[in-house]
């Protein structure tokens, strides 16, 4: 049985379904997933991944930052205002008491997305410490030392100084507002 083909004159990519059947050349109101080719290559990739990149991507990315930023804020009310309930309330201008204003106050920021950049990179060297202060010498395994999270954290929030913020940011907002 031959198969169909038809070229899409905007992409110049051929469209070819895996059923070699004829995919129409206009799609409809909801995003399809069609296998294309480019023209003179026998290896096929997803067009819809090409959308999943440019706009899905770094609209994750903000989610991303948003659902950390509320986690690690959890961990400075939870020192500071004992909510969630815990025994353990650390001394005013301690170690744990300064973490806990920055998981708030870094949390906050982070949530909003206003001065992400250096905030992750701040935070980030909280967990970073936090690990090799706190965790580490109980044990060499994360699993075992409690530390997991605090490893996490670390690195979601260096990858968000590399990163940026993500389009739903306040900064997203600032940097847009100063080209106009």
């Amino acid at each position: 049985m031959m198969s169909t083909i038809q070229t899409c004159a905007s992409t110049r990519h051929m469209f070819v379904d895996p059923l070699s059947r004829a995919v129409p050349m206009l799609l409809e109101k909801r995003p399809q997933i069609h296998f294309c080719r480019p023209a003179g290559s026998q290896k096929g990739k997803l067009m819809a991944l090409s959308l999943l990149q440019t706009t899905w991507a770094p609209r994750m990315l903000s989610i991303l930052r948003v659902i950390t930023a509320l986690l690690f804020m959890a961990h400075g009310t939870q020192k500071l205002l004992g909510f969630p309930a815990s025994n353990f309330s650390p001394a005013m201008f301690s170690l744990p008491w300064i973490a806990g204003v920055l998981e708030i106050f870094g949390g906050a920021l982070l949530i909003i997305g206003l001065f992400t950049r250096p905030v992750a990179f701040v935070l980030s060297g909280l967990m970073a410490a936090a690990y090799w202060i706190a965790h580490a010498p109980q044990s060499p395994f994360p699993v075992l030392n409690g530390g997991d999270s605090a490893i996490l954290f670390c690195f979601v929030f260096l990858y968000i100084v590399f990163a940026g913020p993500g389009p739903w940011s306040v900064d997203a907002v600032r940097s847009n507002a100063g080209r106009t």
